[in-house]
């Protein structure tokens, strides 16, 4: 099977951009004069719900604070606020993780369509974007799904079966890049092939399903370390890589842990 598209995920797969935005969060609360406070421990485990303002909803439920009727009004305007911090702060605080960008250059200039596929705010991601690969940035993908684009998000896959769509793609001629289990749920719910590489707050999930475990994409200069399932024969990612996987999944050679 030919190797036609790429699929990424973003918070976390794109750049480690979590410890960023939990700032933001807590900067927000104290702002708005409320006493809470997401410690990274608090944080890994909310980052189970995807979603910003479905993390505060839970949060709140958690705790059993009870904003009023207006409640849906008032967390709107603290994410609203979180992005917009958010935002300001990217281009200084965030870089792209190892790989990234050799990959999705070299797969441009191999004629394969780049994709997002993220339950992040469009928000949070054009500042990521135009941070990363500058004002054009958004021109590099073919489909951009994001959390406003869908109705259910990860683990559920609608935001990858609509970038599958707009791709006009089968998921068997695709590799799709996440962190989480929920996206990784999110993607083998769709067909799609599926290489992880945990970051800061997903080390600890279960990877099981994925079909490939690696500690990042590498680069010539700083070789990837395997984790798990299928193991690329050099030290990076890369789009000969990619088209072996597929390879090895179209014949049954997927092993598991090597």
């Amino acid at each position: 099977m030919a190797l036609k598209a790429l699929l990424f995920d973003v918070d976390g797969t794109l750049a480690e951009t979590e410890e960023l935005h939990r700032a933001c969060f807590n900067e927000v609360f104290a702002n708005a004069g409320y006493d809470w406070n997401w410690p990274p421990d608090l944080y890994r485990d909310l980052l189970k719900v995807t979603g910003g303002k479905e993390r505060i909803h839970h949060y709140l439920d958690r705790a059993d604070v009870d904003l009023g009727a207006d409640a849906a009004v008032k967390i709107a305007a603290l994410h609203a606020e979180k992005n917009r911090l958010y935002a300001r702060r990217t281009g200084s605080d965030v870089a792209l993780r190892p790989g990234i960008n050799r990959l999705m250059t070299q797969a441009r200039e191999h004629g394969l369509a780049l994709a997002i596929a993220t339950t992040t705010s469009r928000s949070n991601l054009d500042a990521l974007l135009a941070a990363s690969f500058g004002a054009e940035g958004a021109a590099w993908f073919s489909a951009v799904v994001s959390g406003e684009d869908v109705s259910r998000k990860k683990p559920d896959p609608a935001a990858y079966l609509q970038a599958l769509g707009l791709l006009r793609v089968a998921p068997d001629e695709c590799v799709a890049f996440e962190d989480s289990r929920n996206g990784l749920l999110a993607a083998k719910a769709a067909g799609l092939p599926v290489v992880l590489t945990p970051s800061l707050y997903t080390g600890h999930e279960n990877q099981e399903e994925a079909d490939c475990v690696v500690s990042d994409l590498g680069e010539p200069d700083r070789p990837l370390r395997h984790i798990s399932g299928w193991k690329p024969e050099g030290h990076v990612i890369d789009v000969d890589a990619l088209q072996a996987l597929l390879e090895a999944l179209t014949v049954g050679t997927l092993l598991g842990n090597k």
